[in-house]
């Protein structure tokens, strides 16, 4: 990756170029079309990132004013730890921005945000198919060996 990228929190100035990675990144799981997002759950998605009393952060690749990736997380209370734990919800980059360093950049951001809030663990889930990106996961963090469940109402 070129020496001009670097990994800032969002502002609003960021949305026009925020919103087409978020569709990316909802089209990459299947949530375009008659299963899309709405725009509701868009516009507050965006909401949180500002509002200090929400916990939902996000983080953006920015190479010489071109936004190439986007992250999202949170942090929150925890059952087994004293300090909340980070959760990094949502990670993207740009398809002209893959296997060039930027989801790296993106992971390590959110590991430095952590590390300021005194949090001591991050962690996310992927896809079981999402192979390509667990070849970087492998590198920048261990498989908890964890199995998702959930049930949608």
């Amino acid at each position: 990756m070129s020496d001009d990228l670097t990994i800032r929190l969002v502002t609003r100035q960021d949305y026009d170029q925020w919103l087409p990675l978020w569709a990316g990144y909802n089209a990459f799981y299947g949530r375009s079309g008659a299963t899309a997002l709405s725009p509701e759950i868009t516009a507050m998605t965006w909401a949180r990132f500002f509002d200090a009393y929400e916990p939902v952060r996000a983080l953006v690749a920015d190479s010489g004013g071109r936004l190439l990736g986007l992250t999202h997380y949170l942090f929150h209370r925890s059952t087994t730890a004293i300090e909340p734990v980070c959760y990094l919800q949502d990670l993207f980059t740009d398809e002209t921005a893959r296997g060039k360093g930027v989801g790296r950049a993106l992971i390590e951001g959110v590991y430095e945000q952590a590390r300021r809030a005194g949090l001591r663990r991050v962690y996310w889930q992927t896809h079981e198919t999402n192979r390509t990106a667990q070849q970087l996961y492998n590198k920048v963090a261990e498989h908890s060996g964890f199995v998702v469940y959930r049930k949608q109402f």
